[in-house]
């Protein structure tokens, strides 16, 4: 029962981390990119996940991440493989409590 509880938990994280942006493994290929100086790469937003998944504000972490890839956030939302996660109300949410506006691209 632990195991399947595990395996649960396992699946769910990574089908949750893929709605972060895909911070985990839906994101096919690792796409990175380089904006101002920032290394894009949407696994960096995985602190936000609590945020996403529950209605607790986001931590300080997570803000200064989202902070750090604002940047990049045309990016995501450019790539098809990434649009579906990244143009989500939840991240809207999410970015709104952290002060990070949504990108106009």
């Amino acid at each position: 029962m632990i195991t399947k509880m595990k395996r649960f938990s396992y699946v769910a994280l990574s089908a949750v981390l893929s709605l972060m942006v895909v911070a985990a493994a839906a994101f096919s290929g690792e796409t990175l990119w380089a904006e101002a100086a920032v290394t894009c790469n949407p696994i960096e937003l995985s602190p936000c996940l609590a945020a996403v998944m529950s209605s607790t504000p986001p931590s300080e972490t997570c803000c200064s991440r989202l902070r750090e890839q604002t940047p990049c956030f045309c990016g995501y939302l450019n790539d098809p493989s990434l649009r579906q996660f990244a143009d989500n109300p939840i991240i809207r949410t999410v970015g709104n409590a952290c002060g990070v506006a949504y990108p106009q691209c």
